[in-house]
């Protein structure tokens, strides 16, 4: 059931784009493929994983280049007359994301007792999880700091039993 509500809401997604033709707007900064509902902008080269923990997708601009490498499949930035060879305009196709993206480094530090605590979404990560020391902006505290700070753990699992 869930598979189909799912299947139903991509269909109606891809309809709604196809219908209004979503051209970045000049606010956006360079290279934006999409903009997500809490108003930051993702500039993958797919719709996976855009805007995942920022609420959604709200509009894209980009179009979604296929795994085999051919050519992008109509979308709202490039119609179907662009894509047959004609002189119509459409927004450049943004090349994939390299397979073999360089691993996130960890931050130096960290250690016994210490969590990383990501200043910008105030959640805490433990030493297990994948995140533990790689996001962006941090720092390593005691869990009972991060708490005592206002920050709360990532999906709500504590690191301390």
């Amino acid at each position: 059931m869930l598979s189909r509500v799912r299947f139903i809401l991509v269909v109606a997604s891809v309809m709604t784009a196809a219908i209004s033709a979503a051209q970045t707007p000049a606010s956006a900064p360079a290279g934006s493929t999409g903009l997500c509902r809490d108003g930051s902008y993702w500039t993958g080269a797919t719709k996976k994983g855009a805007c995942h923990g920022h609420k959604g997708v709200q509009d894209w601009y980009g179009t979604t280049v296929p795994a085999s490498g051919g050519a992008a499949a109509p979308t709202a930035a490039t119609p179907a007359a662009a894509t047959a060879g004609t002189a119509a305009t459409s927004a450049p196709v943004v090349a994939p994301k390299a397979a073999s993206a360089p691993a996130v480094a960890q931050a130096p530090g960290g250690g016994a007792g210490q969590v990383w605590v990501n200043s910008s979404t105030k959640v805490y990560h433990c030493p297990s999880d994948r995140w533990y020391g790689k996001t962006k902006s941090g720092a390593y505290m005691s869990e009972a700091e991060a708490i005592a700070q206002g920050n709360h753990a990532d999906h709500g699992k504590a690191c301390s039993k």
